[in-house]
């Protein structure tokens, strides 16, 4: 899928490292530069690609998902917001399956940054009554910043819902999460002083985790490395071989390759009040695992 999306044909060349390219009418924004390369797309503010020169793909996008307007991109760092889970429809909020605005880009030796908004409208006074603005801003270059700030009066529970590209489930370990989490999947509260392994359906809330995650890979010899900025919560998701296999968008072997780190709000939600916004972020990096063995996540 990711070598499709960089070969697609340019109907824009907006810069000389970034190009709007068309999946169908599906427009996205691209970023070929010597450092990385990217690419987001309009609906969702959606980062759905962020390579480093001479790494593997480091975020997972499903080969199985549609590129249609309204239907969720399977894959990279969906925005959820303004509500985190599926108790609410759309699931995961309507942020994702919105067309952003594309509003400002800047780019120099080291990477680029764009910034893309959304805001309150007809359509999103009929799913929450709040007005609102939302700016994403995403810098690519040898590590990927993304940021979500939100402006306005309410409260919102949100998620930068990181797909991980691994090469094997079976085979990684994720360490920095903190010992309490809410299961989602037995529906119980639990703590344990361990790292996380992915043996079976993982859904995960974890509510007292590190400041920074870290994704440990030997078989690609790398760890991908999560630095979370004014989250309350990380969120550990994958689907496991069972509920894989029914998701259309996932396919049957698609939990395999990837492995979810979400950077979250939800148990302490964004508040932005009196013209003061408040903010999501999170920073990713990819090591060599000779460069990553010496970190550990106990301060």
């Amino acid at each position: 899928m990711l070598d499709k999306i960089f070969s697609l044909p340019v109907a824009e060349q907006i810069s000389p490292y970034i190009s709007q390219r068309n999946m169908g009418d599906f427009p996205l924004i691209v970023v070929s530069h010597p450092k990385a390369r990217g690419a987001i797309s309009i609906q969702g503010a959606h980062l759905i690609a962020w390579q480093p020169s001479g790494e593997k793909p480091v975020l997972w996008l499903s080969d199985n998902t549609a590129f249609n307007s309204g239907t969720p991109i399977r894959g990279g760092i969906p925005i959820c917001w303004p509500w985190f889970g599926s108790s609410t429809a759309p699931s995961h909020g309507f942020a994702r399956i919105m067309p952003w605005e594309f509003k400002a880009h800047h780019e120099n030796q080291n990477g680029v940054l764009l910034t893309f908004t959304l805001q309150d409208n007809d359509f999103t006074h009929k799913l929450w009554p709040h007005e609102f603005t939302l700016i994403a801003r995403f810098k690519l270059g040898e590590t990927c910043e993304v940021e979500l700030e939100s402006h306005g009066e309410y409260e919102a529970t949100a998620a930068l819902h990181s797909y991980l590209n691994i090469s094997d489930i079976d085979q990684i370990q994720v360490s920095g999460l903190g010992d309490h989490f809410l299961d989602s999947v037995s529906g119980k509260e639990q703590s344990l002083h361990e790292d996380l392994v992915f043996k079976e359906r993982i859904d995960r809330i974890y509510t007292q985790p590190d400041d920074f995650s870290l994704l440990r890979d030997p078989l690609w010899k790398r760890t991908i490395e999560m630095h979370h900025y004014h989250h309350s919560d990380v969120v550990c998701w994958n689907p496991g071989a069972a509920l894989s296999s029914s998701m259309e968008d996932m396919g049957k072997a698609g939990y395999k390759n990837m492995a979810c780190i979400e950077t979250a709000r939800i148990n302490n939600p964004m508040q932005p009040k009196n013209n003061n916004p408040d903010r999501l972020s999170v920073i990713i990096r990819c090591r060599k695992m000779s460069d990553s063995s010496s970190l550990n996540t106990d301060g």
